[in-house]
């Protein structure tokens, strides 16, 4: 079955394989359009990498169909660099992001290094 979406998909799909953005690859799973899997690589710098959870506006309250796959992924990728702690998906994290940047540092990296050999 064809969907406007389905075909809104298919077309990012295509273009995001042409020309993807610096550092990301992203892509449908093989059975189902609406599903995507995506590697967003971010600044060296960073204290964490592995998987996690988003707040994006333009994924919830603010979408708009101007919006297409590359853009989500690349305002993802953002997030990286400037994490925006006045609309965090984990509040605990965002209050400690703002208040001891050490203490965040040193949490996000101990999670992701317990990440990389979890069950």
């Amino acid at each position: 079955m064809s969907t406007p979406a389905r075909k809104r998909l298919m077309r990012d799909f295509k273009r995001l394989q042409q020309d993807p953005p610096a550092g990301i690859s992203g892509a449908p799973q093989d059975n189902n359009i609406m599903l995507w899997n995506a590697v967003i690589f971010g600044p060296d710098d960073t204290p964490w990498d592995g998987d996690g959870s988003i707040c994006l506006d333009i994924l919830q309250n603010q979408w708009s169909p101007i919006y297409d796959v590359a853009a989500i992924l690349t305002s993802i990728q953002s997030l990286l660099c400037d994490p925006n702690p006045n609309s965090p998906a984990n509040s605990e994290a965002a209050r400690m992001f703002s208040e001891t940047k050490r203490e965040y540092n040193r949490r996000v990296r101990e999670v992701v290094e317990q990440s990389w050999t979890a069950d």
